[in-house]
């Protein structure tokens, strides 16, 4: 069995080594040393996992209950240290644990295993903890080292792991069978996967420098992405966190049964909160529909719309691989136009305007612009679909807080806001904002972003970064005071993204685009 300290020392020479090849030679050599249920954990662990994917639990554990642990005991180096398995096996029970008196037995456990292991092998359980792990292994560097372990091609790898969703179950697999049988890896009913991004939009012109081009235009909704399963066992939501909320939609559940025919499919859409007219309502109306997990039997006061606006799976065939217009056909043939999302099919950039317009005097945020040849890769942020709205907005993650004043003073009210880097897996603060929010949501966040405190000196608090907000801003401009080099001028926060993960913020290299397109846009109108 692979002590938990062997894996330790892996991360401390990742963390060393700079170069990507270097990296993933040495996670190969270590890997081989693994049976398969170790590799599992070992690749979650790598890239700041605790837990499996699909899980719908939480640790709850901050860092400061790991610190306090660790500050008062002392290492009992003569035990028996854990091994890696321990270790995975102690994320999973502590995330179990819920109810009265909770916290307290998660101490007690953490205390257990903190106190068998060495400083080193402390480091990296609490990075697991936070989901940081610095050490410059992201999972593209992860599946690239998969690939070569059993010589299999990347493409390979990357669509088995668009499909499975997780990265420690695709590991299994693929050293499981020792890279045979990778493509024949498909989607299954009941088993949720991520959904296909899209880019964000900023010049029109761009879509109609060729001519004779032409998109399906669609509205872009405020509401909660999700995947739909049908079949022999009823139907099952999950939502873009892979977290199953059927309990909580049972009116969603209904317009599925009445608008959709008897089959197995899988089918992608957005649910949004409505008022009585029929009107969207903003995205916090429906956060409160699933606040609670138990099963409702009312849909209370807030009613909820679906709309289907793809079908990745039909009757034993996958569909992802066909262009979004067959795919759209097929919908069509399914799902009655009731709960379809309004689309359009257009030529120019007049008529793509004239439906934006009709989109937001609807009430909704924009539209999204896609390719009718386009597949759908699961998980994958691509400019096959692209999203056009009147306001420039990032999701971004906050990664600080700083304690108010005045009238906020109590709260954690002046927010550091990053963007993802992909390539390092690590988050870079592009501003800081204190406006947008009600007091109401100043008390939410100020209580969840203490649950996630990191450390704290002077007035700021330092936090795991996981809650994501929607920002707008005027302008995104050079910065020497950030280390990101941009920074977003007149930022405020729109929304809190609660439906989404840290990793599915906008990124680095998504700003760096921006900044250089703003100029062409300024260059436009001289």
């Amino acid at each position: 069995m692979v002590l938990f300290r062997e894996f330790a020392e892996v991360c401390e020479k990742l963390r060393e080594i700079s170069g990507r090849k270097d990296k993933i030679s040495l996670i190969i050599r270590f890997f081989r040393e693994l049976n398969v249920d170790e590799v599992e954990w070992a690749s979650r662990f790598l890239i700041g996992r605790p837990l499996h994917e699909f899980t719908d639990k939480d640790l709850n554990i901050g860092y400061a209950t790991i610190m306090e642990i660790w500050d008062n005991q002392a290492t009992l180096l003569v035990t028996e240290p854990p091994t890696l398995l321990e270790v995975a096996e102690t994320f999973t029970k502590i995330a179990e644990i819920e109810g009265r008196g909770s916290r307290g037995k998660k101490r007690s456990i953490l205390s257990s295993l903190l106190s068998r292991m060495s400083e080193i092998e402390k480091e990296w359980f609490t990075k697991i903890l936070i989901g940081e792990m610095q050490h410059g292994v992201n999972e593209g560097v992860l599946l690239e080292a998969l690939a070569e372990m059993v010589n299999v091609s990347l493409d390979s790898i990357r669509r088995a792991y668009m499909l499975i969703g997780d990265i420690g179950e695709l590991a299994k697999i693929v050293l499981g069978r020792g890279g045979e049988g990778i493509e024949s890896i498909k989607l299954s009913l009941y088993k949720p996967l991520r959904p296909m991004l899209a880019e964000q939009c900023d010049n029109l012109d761009e879509l109609f420098r060729e001519s004779n081009v032409t998109y399906a235009v669609e509205f872009k909704v405020d509401g909660a992405r999700v995947h739909i399963h049908l079949g022999g066992e009823g139907v099952k939501i999950f939502t873009r966190r892979l977290n199953e909320i059927t309990h909580s939609a049972p009116d969603v559940v209904e317009q599925v049964k009445k608008y959709v025919k008897p089959c197995k499919a899988i089918l992608d859409g957005e649910i949004i909160a409505v008022d009585s007219s029929g009107r969207p309502l903003p995205f916090q109306a429906l956060l409160r529909r699933f606040k609670k997990k138990e099963e409702r039997t009312s849909t209370n006061e807030i009613s909820l719309k679906l709309f289907l606006f793809d079908i990745l799976y039909l009757d034993g065939k996958e569909l992802i691989d066909l262009p979004y217009v067959k795919r759209w056909e097929i919908l069509e043939e399914v799902a009655h136009p009731d709960i379809l999302i309004p689309r359009k099919i257009v030529k120019s950039r007049r008529e793509l305007e004239e439906f934006l317009k009709k989109a937001i005097n609807s009430g909704h945020e924009g539209v999204m612009v896609k390719k009718l040849d386009s597949v759908y890769k699961p998980g994958r942020r691509e400019d096959l679909w692209l999203k056009v709205k009147p306001a420039d907005t990032l999701d971004l993650v906050i990664v600080a807080a700083d304690w108010g004043y005045g009238r906020r003073t109590g709260w954690l009210s002046n927010y550091h806001l990053a963007a993802y880097n992909p390539d390092t897996g690590r988050y870079e603060v592009v501003g800081k904002t204190f406006k947008g929010l009600t007091d109401e949501e100043f008390e939410w966040i100020t209580k969840k972003l203490l649950e996630l405190k990191i450390r704290e000196y002077g007035y700021t608090v330092i936090v795991k970064p996981e809650i994501v907000v929607e920002v707008a801003y005027n302008e995104i401009q050079k910065s020497r005071k950030y280390s990101s080099g941009l920074a977003l001028r007149f930022a405020r926060i729109t929304k809190i993204r609660t439906d989404k993960k840290p990793y599915e913020a906008s990124t680095i290299q998504e700003l760096r685009e921006r900044y250089i397109k703003q100029f062409e846009k300024k260059a436009a109108l001289l």
